[in-house]
């Protein structure tokens, strides 16, 4: 059997600055019809900066959809027509004031698939230098260095929920163990 659905009618119910939700009319593999309620996004960026020492650098930020602050790695959203990469470097320096001589792709993850079609891109930073951070209007946080060992416990006991932050600590921990990093 052939899982794709097909797109029968789109129906945009808002266009805003970084998202646009629409509904769908889909027909199924089995030739039903439902609706699918999307949320499309740009798709993000996340980056672990990964230094010399083991440690690597996390931001506290408020979150305003779970009214509460949050341990993240630094992140951001792709503009358009951004390369991840490029929006990588971006974030790592607007956000933690730091520069890598070496990047590299930890791949992504999709954080909800079942609504939105958002991408977020992982990359691991090395060989940091500091420099000048540089927040968006709107941008509070709190820069912060924890040891990847540390970080790997604060996941494992929820203490750090951020679903790309997970991946990315996770994914790091497992390449630092095959002596890949």
């Amino acid at each position: 059997m052939e899982l794709f659905e097909k797109t029968l009618r789109e129906t945009t119910l808002y266009d805003g600055k970084i998202l646009r939700l629409h509904v769908d009319d889909v027909e199924l593999p089995n030739g039903n019809t439902a609706i699918r309620e999307i949320v499309e996004h740009s798709g993000g960026v996340c980056v672990a900066a990964l230094s010399e020492r083991g440690t690597l650098r996390f931001v506290r930020q408020f979150r305003y959809p779970y009214h509460k602050v949050l341990l993240e790695l630094p992140a951001g959203k792709l503009e358009k027509g951004e390369e991840p990469l490029q929006a990588g470097l971006r974030e790592l320096e607007e956000e933690c004031g730091l520069r890598a001589d070496k990047v590299t792709s930890l791949g992504c993850v999709y954080p909800t698939v079942a609504y939105c079609s958002e991408i977020i891109y992982l990359f691991l930073a090395t060989g940091l230098h500091e420099t000048q951070q540089h927040f968006d209007e709107d941008e509070f946080l709190e820069v912060e260095e924890i040891a990847l060992s540390d970080a790997v416990r604060m996941v494992m006991q929820n203490e750090i929920t951020d679903s790309k932050t997970v991946a990315a600590v996770l994914k790091i921990a497992r390449l630092r163990e095959e002596g890949k990093l």
